[in-house]
């Protein structure tokens, strides 16, 4: 007989087979990119009514430039630019390796209010032992009814001060959202790996 536990982290357990699985759609890995995209239907991406729900990891992602935010965007269906409007909250905490600064505070500059720009779900310092990792989650971007919602919780190391960066927020458009798109506020991504998963749920 399953236990609490069993039956929590058992991912099958639905309506159909394999209800909750992850398939791992792409793999990319960064070199010294402007840009990290996942375009549906290019170079195999997958990003659309398929799953209802993505998740993409980011792995050790490194900047080649020092001190800079990490940011995304998306773009609608038949759009460019990444441009969406977007409305977010964003909040962080934080512990240095001195035991000496904590902090848990919301995060006023990274988030929007009807934004058109990137938004920032962390920061990059591009010492050799430095990089940040992390998720960003999408839901049912294909859905024509309701905006696109995100969250995104991502660790990074800064300055010897480990920081956990949560953001929320939405595409405030109803048209499918099928590209995403990661940079840095300036320079290019030095280095890193970005997997994109599909869940389903149905």
């Amino acid at each position: 007989m399953a236990n609490y536990h069993d039956i929590r982290y058992n991912f099958a357990i639905g309506s159909g087979a394999n209800v909750g699985a992850m398939k791992l759609l792409k793999t990319v890995t960064a070199s010294s990119d402007s840009t990290i995209d996942f375009i549906d239907g290019t170079d195999d991406v997958v990003l659309d009514s398929t799953y209802r729900t993505y998740l993409i990891k980011v792995i050790n992602a490194h900047p080649g430039t020092d001190d800079v935010a990490f940011n995304f965007q998306a773009n609608a269906a038949g759009g460019s630019g990444f441009n969406e409007t977007i409305t977010s909250t964003s909040f962080k905490c934080y512990h240095n390796e001195g035991d000496t600064l904590t902090t848990l505070a919301y995060v006023t500059g990274s988030d929007q209010a009807q934004g058109t720009g990137y938004q920032t779900i962390s920061s990059l310092e591009n010492g050799n032992e430095e990089s940040c990792s992390g998720e960003l989650w999408l839901f049912n971007p294909s859905n024509t009814t309701f905006v696109t919602h995100f969250m995104a919780r991502f660790q990074d190391i800064h300055s010897a001060v480990s920081m956990d960066t949560y953001t929320a927020g939405y595409f405030n458009t109803t048209s499918a959202i099928d590209e995403i798109s990661f940079k840095c506020a300036s320079g290019n991504i030095d280095a890193g790996t970005f997997k994109l998963y599909g869940i389903k749920d149905s």
